[in-house]
């Protein structure tokens, strides 16, 4: 029911399409890798499924294969006749607009979503997010993102990639890294490997408390990674409140988990 590479080849050919840089389009075009994403995000009949960078439709299709309810969006508006072409007749909802500015609340409802997507590089991090800050509907994720920005979402404390973005994460969910994807099944083919990234959102944040002022510390913090805590944070947090959160005053940014930042938050 997918498409094979030259399917989509001839697809964009009818269409007169080629990948679009400035979205960072890369086209997932083998079968068998969009059918192991649908595996590994345990789509089930009857889930809804949203999609975002829908494409010509590859993976779209085998998420509906898989038996999903599944809502594609693409903001490419030459890349929409084609990717209509392929997935309506399959029931799949496409709808035009930018991820990164939807209705969310007006497009989900109430109901539970799981997200699938190839994510364009350029806005894969902030997008998950704010999708996680901000669209509690979207319960979990198995996003395929450019190797280096998937180990950031996943890492723990103590790995070199362990950052902002894997606090965030760490706050709202627990992410991990499934699978790696090579160059070879895209089109145009990326310069970098990618990693497919499963998140499940928590029942509720893993610390309570003023969120802002949490990761306004955390920021401070990340700002001057290469400085202990005591420095970094000089002037806002006082040796008496390190003592009073169990935290070492003498670690770096990298070191604490997110429920050591909460407590040095709540400290505070």
């Amino acid at each position: 029911m997918t498409l094979t590479r030259r399917q989509v080849t001839e697809l964009m050919d009818r269409h007169g399409l080629v990948p679009s840089r400035a979205l960072g389009q890369n086209f997932v075009v083998d079968p068998n890798t969009v059918r192991r994403v649908a595996r590994l995000a345990a789509i089930a009949p009857g889930d809804r499924v949203v999609e975002i960078g829908a494409g010509l439709g590859c993976l779209t299709l085998a998420l509906a294969e898989a038996g999903a309810q599944v809502t594609a969006i693409e903001i490419d508006r030459f890349v929409l006749p084609a990717l209509r072409e392929v997935s309506e007749s399959a029931g799949v909802t496409v709808v035009e607009g930018d991820a990164m500015r939807l209705d969310w609340p007006r497009l989900l409802g109430a109901d539970r979503w799981s997200l699938v997507a190839n994510l364009p590089y350029n806005v894969a991090t902030p997008l998950v997010l704010d999708l996680l800050d901000e669209v509690p509907q979207i319960e979990r994720m198995l996003v395929m993102v450019q190797r280096e920005a998937g180990e950031r979402l996943a890492a723990t404390p103590g790995s070199a990639a362990y950052g902002i973005p894997s606090v965030k994460v760490a706050y709202w969910a627990a992410a991990e890294v499934v699978g790696s994807v090579p160059p070879t099944v895209f089109v145009p083919q990326p310069r970098v490997d990618s990693v497919l990234v499963r998140i499940v959102r928590r029942a509720e944040p893993v610390v309570a408390g003023d969120r802002s002022a949490l990761f306004g510390l955390v920021r401070q913090a990340f700002g001057q990674r290469r400085k202990m805590l005591r420095r970094s944070l000089a002037g806002r947090v006082s040796p008496e409140q390190f003592a009073a959160a169990g935290v070492d005053p003498a670690a770096r940014p990298e070191q604490l988990s997110i429920e050591e930042w909460g407590r040095l938050a709540a400290a505070i």
